[in-house]
């Protein structure tokens, strides 16, 4: 699966909705971000991230290489 990282995902899934793009069951929200997922015309599933900033950099300060 693929992961991409967005902005304004509940807008995102509308529009992808719009131009007939198969969206995969219900945004799910958690202390680090949303997510919500589609299908792409291959068959594969992506995954849409909308991270809250600084939740995220708490959980991985000093864990990931810049």
């Amino acid at each position: 699966m693929i992961n991409l990282r967005v902005e304004n995902l509940e807008d995102i899934l509308e529009e992808l909705k719009k131009e007939g793009v198969q969206v995969v069951g219900e945004i799910e929200k958690y202390e680090y971000g949303e997510f919500g997922w589609v299908i792409d015309p291959e068959g594969n599933k992506i995954e849409l991230w909308e991270p809250f900033d600084g939740e995220f950099t708490k959980m991985y300060e000093g864990k990931t290489i810049h």
